[in-house]
């Protein structure tokens, strides 16, 4: 497979109008953006907070400071920048004392590091199998690929990709070792599976790609410490949203949501509640938010999309009044 040259185009977010719409920001709020990227959610909720309002920013890719510092000659809002995984950055800000009246996350891959081929996150261009989104962690994809064995290599493809061919990719992977680019991953990939698969719908290596990106990332791990943690980090009435793009992100957004928002939790045999368990949470949409058929057709990368949302509700009387914040 040849090299490739690709210019990352312009960050396009997804679903933007409907998180700003279920977040409702309001001016004077604080607000946490976990998953800064190109900045292109943050951008729309700055301009609604307006000067007496806060955005911090979280994201572990060194590339995301060129874009935070084009967002703070552009906003009026308070701007804060992070650097470092969500689950570690929130538990450092909620140590700090800060409470927010709205959190976010657009999770996942951003757009402006797939299409950066030498980052080696897609299948469609020859790189370097590296597939980190913080460059200075020391695990990489051909770490991974090269080193582990064969069983814990079927594992993660299997969970973290919901392969059902991952045994036979496992194996082919590790009978072609090493393997450096992601080209020759692709190449074991397409000689483990069978004909039908590889010329079925959608590319034979997706899954595969995924699951090794989730586990260089521990990307599923951080977003079980970053939920509750975002959580704790709500004021009352405060919102939170998350948009996932595959369905091991969604599950768990959607059951954390869910448990939030359960009330009590006594067996049905007793007549009147025992453990006094209220609902902390009101979900902001009846189902999961889906991109519209005009998105999908704008931004083909927008159709697997989902959005979660619910309001923290209130446990008494807040400081500060209705929709500004105070810090």
């Amino acid at each position: 497979m040849a090299t490739l040259m690709y210019m990352p185009t312009e960050h396009v977010p997804v679903l933007a109008s409907e998180l700003v719409d279920m977040l409702d920001p309001h001016p004077g709020e604080t607000a946490i953006d976990c998953t800064f990227g190109g900045g292109g959610h943050a951008r729309l909720i700055a301009e609604r907070l307006g000067a007496r309002g806060k955005l911090v920013c979280i994201d572990r890719d060194p590339g995301a400071e060129r874009h935070f510092d084009d967002l703070a000659g552009e906003v009026d809002c308070e701007l804060q920048l992070i650097r470092g995984d969500f689950a570690s950055a929130l538990a450092d800000i909620e140590g700090e004392g800060m409470r927010a009246g709205l959190v976010y996350m657009d999770l996942g891959i951003s757009s402006l590091q797939l299409d950066a081929a030498e980052r080696g996150f897609s299948y469609s261009y020859d790189a370097p199998l590296d597939m980190r989104m913080d460059p200075d962690q020391s695990l990489s994809a051909a770490d991974l690929v090269n080193e582990w064995p064969e069983e814990r290599l079927a594992g993660v493809i299997r969970e973290y990709g919901e392969e059902r061919h991952a045994h036979s990719i496992a194996r082919e992977i590790t009978r072609r070792r090493p393997l450096e680019t992601t080209a020759e991953m692709v190449e074991a990939i397409r000689a483990a599976v069978p004909p039908a698969y590889r010329f079925g719908r959608g590319h034979p290596a997706k899954r595969t790609f995924q699951a090794l990106r989730i586990a260089v990332n521990d990307e599923l791990e951080l977003l079980d410490l970053a939920l509750p943690r975002a959580w704790a980090l709500l004021r009352d009435r405060g919102r939170f949203a998350a948009i996932s793009f595959h369905s091991l992100e969604d599950r768990r957004v959607k059951r954390f949501l869910a448990e939030r928002a359960r009330g009590c939790i006594c067996p049905p045999e007793l007549p009147i509640c025992q453990c006094g368990r209220e609902p902390e949470a009101e979900p902001l949409s009846r189902r999961a938010l889906a991109a519209t058929p005009e998105e999908v057709t704008r931004n083909p990368r927008s159709h697997s999309a989902r959005l979660r949302g619910a309001r923290k509700l209130a446990r008494g009387p807040e400081p500060g009044g209705e929709g500004v914040e105070t810090r």
